[in-house]
């Protein structure tokens, strides 16, 4: 008799509440997007990308890259910014992150740059 052994990793997740962080962890995550945004150099924008995801502790995106909800609700959800089913409320303009409507927020109240 064969018996099959199935162990599972332990997985993260895709999304985060900002609101679960800690003050601390809230102002670090906001001063590493700000800085993201800014920076002119790609090597420095993938280290603070890095760092922002280490301290959410979100899964790993795709393209190192996460976003905070910009939607109009107040929706605290940080994901992942290469998700398909997000919304670009707004392109960078010359910066480097643009404002992105998380999954649910696209779905249930699509925002337009108007907004």
């Amino acid at each position: 008799m064969a018996i099959a052994v199935m162990t599972h990793a332990p997985t993260q997740p895709t999304t985060v509440d900002y609101a679960t962080l800690t003050p601390a962890a809230q102002d670090t995550f906001d001063r590493l997007m700000e800085q993201a945004d800014i920076t002119a150099s790609a090597t420095e924008y993938e280290a603070l990308m890095t760092a922002a995801i280490a301290i959410t502790g979100i899964g790993r995106p795709r393209y190192n890259e996460i976003f905070k909800c910009a939607c109009p609700c107040t929706c605290p959800v940080i994901f992942d910014a290469d998700d398909p089913d997000a919304h670009v409320i707004e392109e960078s303009g010359g910066y480097n992150l643009g404002r992105l409507q998380c999954p649910t927020c696209a779905d249930q109240h699509r925002t337009t740059d108007e907004q």
